[in-house]
């Protein structure tokens, strides 16, 4: 019987080009996310919020500010981006192909609240059993509330500061027309990324109620009632923020869907 070979050069060839399509392959999805999800590293960085400051101020018209970050402008920026972005937006399936983007500011005329957004994806997506959703927004709730705190410490620190910078600008020597410019500028981007996070959690809370009392009406369960109780908790402490950022427009963005 006749020896079947091939050809080495053919066998070579081929494993070249099977093992370029895995780099090929690699590089794509490294090009588009981090391991198992996790934003890429070439995205991180010092400043990786600043970002922020320039939406929420060019969203009302406003110039914004040309000073460095300090560190506690800094970590404000950085507290208030997982409060400000929609809660359960990235599922674990897309969040491989790039999970971070900038978003619009709630004073932007184009941005609509949907408040069955988050319940209609909350319900509609694969999960085990009814069980594991009401675990999800139990989850999503408790996570809100465990940021609610350093958030807002931060966002003390801040506006304390700010108010001193801004007592300070009737005294500092031969100050120029454009410091003060870039002084206010950086004060009104504080407080407006205060008052952000404030009508996101505003709107969160709209979310969970509604998300809630859909799954009590499709899948009743004791867990609605450790449900109820969170989302009261984080609302009680959304309606006694320990600070007040002063308001830098004069009107107020609903929070109704």
């Amino acid at each position: 019987m006749p020896e079947t070979c091939f050809p080495i050069r053919a066998r070579q060839s081929t494993g070249r080009s099977a093992l370029a399509l895995i780099l090929f392959g690699a590089t794509l999805a490294g090009c588009s996310g981090g391991d198992f999800g996790r934003t890429r590293q070439d995205f991180l960085n010092d400043d990786m919020h600043r970002w922020l400051g320039g939406e929420v101020t060019g969203s009302v018209g406003l110039p914004a500010s040309q000073f460095q970050l300090t560190d506690g402008e800094r970590q404000l920026r950085d507290l208030a981006y997982p409060l400000i972005e929609p809660p359960h937006s990235r599922p674990a399936w897309r969040s491989v192909f790039g999970d971070y983007q900038p978003l619009p500011s709630p004073w932007r005329q184009q941005v609509v609240f949907d408040r069955t957004a988050y319940g209609r994806t909350l319900i509609d997506e694969p999960h085990r059993s009814h069980s594991s959703r009401y675990a999800q927004l139990i989850e999503d709730v408790r996570d809100d509330i465990t940021r609610f705190e350093p958030f807002f410490a931060a966002a003390t620190r801040v506006i304390d500061l700010d108010r001193k910078r801004n007592a300070a600008l009737a005294h500092v020597s031969e100050l120029s027309p454009r410091e003060r410019t870039d002084a206010i500028a950086r004060m009104q981007e504080n407080s407006l990324i205060v008052q952000w996070v404030q009508q996101c959690l505003e709107r969160r809370i709209s979310s969970y109620r509604w998300a809630l009392e859909r799954l009590v009406i499709q899948a009743p369960d004791g867990m609605a009632a450790d449900a109820d109780r969170l989302i009261g908790e984080l609302a009680a402490q959304t309606a006694n923020p320990p600070v007040q950022a002063q308001p830098v427009i004069g009107h107020a963005v609903s929070v109704r869907g």
